[in-house]
């Protein structure tokens, strides 16, 4: 796939300096490498995209696979220093899904956001996810109290999956939205926006958000339960990025990126 690199370099350069762009045909993963290099001192400003991930992971260390070309599969990493961590995964996922909303005139939303960090198509379909890790800095490389190198891993599904078997609902893909959408055209549309919501988040955390996050909050006044046994009504989500559920014993607020929760009606995936 042709990725037209030096425009992604040209359109980010100047918000990041030192940012470079990097594109691999195959990788164990692209969070894994990017780790692999902070670990050695390596905290420059990086965009890497992979064709094919060997050894991908999602959520709570579960794997995540994909076919040659039939998924977008980057990582973006660089330093920040925001003086509250809470909520950067509900942040990147509103930039990303602001990014790829359908643009028609009038066109409906169809892009929701799943707390705390996948996106779904509005009929309760897997569109993607957000995996973001962090690693300490050498001292004198902070940039400012509290930094730290912030990797954030996006998986978007581009095509159709070439089976459905495994799931119980099958995933979605962009392609159902606009069959003009590819990888490359993806990222060139996400980044931009990307790169301004971390920037943003890094100054102001993530209460600006609140509002933009609402009207795409899929869980957002639906029975909901947890993997911890938690069950009620989701209420949404507070200016720390707390999901927010009314349960029989009072209103609670969920900040565990491990919890995970679902619709009362959604089936679990097998």
């Amino acid at each position: 796939m042709l990725w037209h690199a030096e425009d992604l370099w040209q359109h980010t350069a100047a918000l990041l300096p030192g940012f470079t762009v990097e594109v691999l045909p195959s990788i164990d993963s692209t969070n894994t490498e990017l780790m692999r290099r902070a670990r050695a001192g390596h905290t420059d400003p990086v965009l890497l995209v992979t064709e094919e991930q060997t050894a991908g992971k999602g959520r709570q260390g579960r794997p995540w696979s994909n076919a040659p070309g039939s998924s977008l599969m980057c990582s973006l990493g660089l330093v920040l220093a925001p003086h509250d961590w809470s909520g950067l995964s509900l942040a990147v996922g509103l930039a990303v899904a602001q990014a790829l909303q359908p643009t028609a005139p009038h066109a409906p939303l169809r892009i929701g956001l799943k707390w705390p960090n996948d996106l779904w198509l509005t009929d309760d379909r897997k569109l993607g996810g957000i995996l973001i890790e962090t690693a300490n800095l050498p001292h004198a490389h902070q940039g400012g109290q509290g930094g730290r190198y912030v990797i954030v891993g996006i998986g978007l599904n581009i095509l159709p999956p070439a089976q459905t078997g495994a799931w119980t609902t099958p995933p979605a893909c962009l392609q159902e939205l606009d069959p003009r959408w590819t990888a490359p055209l993806a990222l060139a549309q996400l980044l931009p926006m990307l790169v301004r919501q971390l920037l943003e988040f890094a100054e102001s955390g993530f209460a600006p958000c609140v509002t933009q996050f609402a009207a795409l909050d899929v869980l957002r006044g639906r029975p909901v339960h947890t993997s911890d046994g938690l069950a009620g009504l989701a209420l949404g989500v507070g200016p720390d990025g707390a999901l927010h559920i009314e349960t029989a014993h009072g209103v609670q607020a969920i900040h565990s990126a491990e919890v995970s929760v679902r619709p009362h009606n959604m089936p679990l995936p097998r």
